[in-house]
């Protein structure tokens, strides 16, 4: 018997876990061939169609998510009409519907709900399907459905030959729990119990294996990194030591945390990283107490602001935020004071999500009670709520799309902070650009996007014009390593090259050999901004600015 595992990821970069450790199941099974097949969504459906079909398999699984199931559906139907496979599909879009599935898509032949590690090893070694946990079925007319298996044992080892070899330099994944010790009623990871966690030595190999990959960025996917404080702070430290040795330089890891379980010895711990080798995920969500309770987050936010602060203030970890438009409760006005009290932290994300009514969750479960308006197809997303109107969505959109491109992008830096100090409410600043540029049509080039900040912002009769020049230049410069200026910004004056040969002239400020370096005029001092590309900050993603004086000529 021949199994083709296969994964459609949202994009080339990525890599998906789930297949390597059900390739490791299988492996074990006698008389059973296992190939991994990965693709993405961006690919046509035509080409990963005739990838699976030149493998002539008996079963066909799919890992199955949002992001990949119209795809994974259409491509399973294919081969079933014309291989004759047994289709298994399996993952989170399925594993809380599969009695849906059965029934809307009638070539399905098994879902399995849960963990799938222990129920494929099964399927595949002849024990009876009516007794595997967590694997629905259909025999006939007949539809036998499973409630999701979680497992208490550590799942087998997906790291294989193959698997590293499969990298190539993408995104890789690892897990050292599965589980959540929380409840949100927009999430799935604690809805089958708490938390278990994998054996710590193991997980200390399979990061040196990872980091020594090819990879670039090493992604936890625990859900809590650090719901057991202890164990996360020696894996912190097992990295954090390793640096320079077992663990390349240029690797980054990836955490998502729980802010409130941060403590003084994390702090000390996490203070001793290099730059660029920690990322902090931190899921605030919302500031609105009646929303924390109605979505289950039992959130001491003063604690959590106070954690995220310290995080923030140690200057050597990238960290990225969370908050999530749509939950009950949140109107505009509500979102507004979240969107203020996180900014004022200076993350260097704030990503702001829209509400995805996923399988299994509690609010979508909930969703008519509270009137949730949403897409009932993937990727569920929330279209309006009793406290959010369609109209305030489509702004909050608009906010967020330019709040990306503006904040998120690192490109605008300084130019935020400028505007910050001028404005008197973050959040009406960026929605009234928003406006702005969407009434213009949101341009794609970077040097429109900037025009359109320069245009926007210099009628307003608070903004000093020269001074919001002179930002936007240095953003510019800090931000590009080929030391470009739109010509809007450009400044054409003899103090440039003055003071650039001044520079080179004295044995500290001389230009590394083979570095390129680039200046501009200031027109608020009677400085010149000058940047050497070279050790671009790994947290902020700028590089460094420097300031001389004006030379006279």
């Amino acid at each position: 018997m021949k199994v083709a595992l296969c994964a459609v990821n949202s994009k080339y970069i990525h890599s998906t876990l789930a297949v390597w450790y059900l390739s490791s199941s299988i492996q074990k099974c006698e008389g059973v061939e296992c190939k991994v097949l990965e693709g993405t969504i961006n690919e046509s459906e035509d080409a990963i169609y005739e990838r699976i079909m030149n493998e002539k398999a008996d079963v066909v699984a799919f890992s199955t998510y949002i992001w990949n199931k119209h795809i994974v559906l259409s491509l399973a139907e294919r081969l079933k009409t014309s291989a004759n496979a047994k289709i298994l599909l399996g993952g989170p879009e399925v594993s809380y519907n599969p009695s849906e599935i059965f029934s809307d898509y009638s070539f399905v032949d098994y879902v399995i709900s849960g963990e799938g590690e222990e129920p494929i090893y099964q399927l595949f070694s002849g024990i009876p399907v009516e007794q595997i946990k967590g694997l629905s079925f259909k025999k006939g007319r007949t539809v036998s459905i499973k409630e999701p298996y979680m497992s208490q044992k550590d799942p087998p080892n997906p790291y294989t030959k193959e698997y590293l070899e499969s990298l190539n330099g993408r995104i890789s994944y690892i897990e050292t729990s599965r589980g959540c010790p929380f409840r949100c009623a927009f999430c799935l990871s604690g809805r089958c119990g708490g938390v278990r966690f994998f054996d710590l030595d193991q997980a200390k190999k399979n990061i040196v294996t990872l980091a020594n990959s090819g990879t670039q960025t090493v992604k936890f996917i625990d859900r809590t990194f650090n719901a057991d404080r202890k164990r996360a702070k020696a894996i912190f430290k097992f990295i954090i030591d390793g640096y320079g040795t077992t663990i390349p330089k240029n690797v980054c890891f990836h955490f998502e945390i729980e802010g409130e379980l941060i403590d003084d010895e994390t702090i000390q711990i996490v203070s001793r990283a290099p730059k660029g080798l920690i990322q902090f995920e931190i899921g605030l969500q919302s500031f609105n107490e009646k929303t924390l309770k109605e979505i289950d987050r039992k959130t001491k936010t003063s604690l959590l602001v106070e954690n995220i602060q310290k995080i923030i203030a140690l200057g050597n970890i990238h960290t990225h935020i969370d908050l999530i438009v749509g939950l009950p409760y949140e109107d505009l006005a509500s979102f507004k004071n979240s969107f203020n009290q996180s900014y004022m932290l200076r993350p260097h994300m704030l990503q702001i999500g829209f509400l995805k009514l996923l399988h299994g969750s509690s609010l979508r479960v909930r969703a008519e009670e509270l009137k949730s308006n949403f897409i009932n197809t993937p990727p569920y997303e929330i279209l309006s709520t009793q406290w959010l109107s369609t109209s305030d969505m489509e702004k909050l959109h608009a906010f967020e799309d330019v709040f990306e491109r503006m904040y998120n992008s690192s490109r605008f830096g300084l130019t935020c902070e400028y505007l910050e100090s001028v404005f008197d409410n973050s959040f009406d600043m960026f929605m009234d650009f928003s406006d702005y540029v969407h009434k213009q049509n949101l341009p794609n080039n970077l040097d429109s996007f900037t025009k359109m900040i320069f245009d926007y912002f210099s009628s307003e009769e608070r903004v000093d014009n020269k001074k919001l020049r002179d930002v936007l230049a240095i953003d510019r410069l800090a931000t590009n390593k080929m030391g470009y200026l739109p010509d809007f910004l450009r400044i054409h004056s003899p103090y440039i090259k003055k003071a650039l040969n001044a520079l080179e002239e004295n044995k500290e400020t001389k230009r590394p050999k083979n570095v390129k370096r680039a200046a501009t005029i200031l027109l608020t001092e009677k400085k010149i901004a000058y940047v050497d590309y070279v050790n671009c900050d790994y947290v902020t993603n700028r590089f460094l600015v420097k300031f001389t004086e004006i030379v006279d000529v």
